[in-house]
């Protein structure tokens, strides 16, 4: 894992997965990794009747696999047409403002004050810069330049970083944040994460998507089709809206998506694609823009 963490990758769910399956095989007296073994673990651990958790388990185990068997051929390598793990793309949830508004006015609403104002705040960011969420519960208070508005993001996603220009009702809200959050430290003196718990710890993963579908309900917010809403399609919704408003200040999208691209820390626009959900408007532009270009092929 550590060789390839130093080649970029996080490993967050790997990690987690992949020391399950060495305890397994612990537990087992199994000092060689073989197939059986892992089909077993990928099948109960913790038990699912999920074929694609089966998968996805197995793929861990196989690329772990990989790696053991070149430095000791007894280990086997599962066979990829074992337990087949199919890519599988979640159907993106585009908020609209009005939904995003419910959904800060809901988290608000949590008691004591201070979490609710955390929780808006910390979905508010998300909204507006199209952030990850680890990104934003890893922030720090050295992080935000909000002097010049700008958020500084370390170590991301592949070992990169950005910075993020912020549009000024941000700094706003970032800025009244800041002041209640010194407030509620009072005297245990200044930590470095941005977003704190309600123990004056930093804000972690779980301390919002356990209050998410609370705030959804709340809200009125509801699966589409197979679209259910969660806290990442903050994200898409960014992207997509992002570029709707282009296509309605008339920009040359083709041209700017390596700034949105840039924006979301993305490699290359390729990986952008990914969150550009096929919602009404865009497919109605994109029509547009088709007739438009053929009725001038015609006309040529």
């Amino acid at each position: 894992m550590q060789l390839r963490r130093q080649l970029g990758f996080k490993l967050v769910t790997f990690s987690k997965e992949l020391h399950s399956f060495l305890k397994f095989m612990a537990a087992n007296h199994a000092t060689v990794l073989t197939t059986d073994l892992a089909v077993q673990w990928a099948m109960n651990a913790p038990r699912s009747t999920d074929r694609y958790t089966w998968g996805r388990r197995l793929m861990i185990v196989r690329i772990f696999a990989r790696y053991a068997h070149s430095c000791d051929d007894r280990h086997e390598v599962p066979p990829a047409d074992i337990l087949p793990c199919p890519s599988r793309r979640a159907l993106p949830y585009i908020y609209s403002d009005a939904e995003i508004r419910a959904l800060m006015d809901a988290a608000g609403k949590m008691q004591p004050p201070f979490r609710g104002l955390t929780l808006a705040t910390f979905i508010g960011l998300l909204a507006v810069t199209g952030m990850r969420t680890g990104e934003v519960h890893r922030l720090n208070l050295e992080d935000l330049d909000l002097a010049t508005g700008i958020i500084r993001i370390h170590d991301a996603k592949f070992n990169k970083s950005r910075d993020l220009p912020l549009h000024p009702t941000t700094v706003a809200a970032l800025s009244s944040y800041l002041l209640h959050r010194a407030e509620f430290l009072g005297k245990d003196g200044p930590t470095a994460a941005v977003f704190l718990d309600t123990l004056k710890h930093r804000l972690r993963d779980h301390g919002v998507t356990l209050y998410m579908g609370d705030f959804l309900e709340a809200a009125g917010i509801a699966p589409v089709g197979r679209a259910r809403p969660r806290l990442h399609d903050l994200r898409h919704a960014f992207a997509t809206q992002t570029l709707l408003r282009w296509y309605a200040q008339g920009r040359d999208v083709s041209v700017s998506m390596p700034l949105l691209s840039t924006y979301l820390g993305h490699v290359d626009p390729q990986a952008t694609y990914w969150y550009l959900t096929g919602t009404t408007e865009l497919m109605g532009l994109a029509e547009d823009r088709l007739s438009s270009a053929v009725e001038k092929r015609w006309e040529s």
